[in-house]
């Protein structure tokens, strides 16, 4: 199978706030994915690693097959982001 999105064991912390806490996420190819959750669930936190704005602290991902860490030019060029 084909991912669009993987990410395994995501870690987030802005100082002593855990902002993503070992997130994994498996998203086939072609399909569409809606995040829903409270203020503070790490939403935001885990698009912006996705799509390589922010470093996450530990874990993988990768999107389209890159990886977000390794390849970020390559995920850049792959996916489209709006606030």
């Amino acid at each position: 199978m084909s991912f669009a999105i993987r990410a395994e064991g995501l870690v987030k912390r802005f100082g002593s706030t855990t902002a993503l806490a070992g997130v994994d996420l498996a998203v086939p190819a072609g399909t569409i994915l809606g995040v829903l959750g409270p203020n503070g669930a790490g939403k935001t936190t885990a698009v912006r690693i996705l799509a390589t704005l922010l470093r996450p602290d530990a874990g993988t991902a990768t999107v389209a097959g890159y990886d977000v860490l390794r390849q970020p030019v390559a995920v850049r060029s792959r996916i489209g982001l709006t606030g």
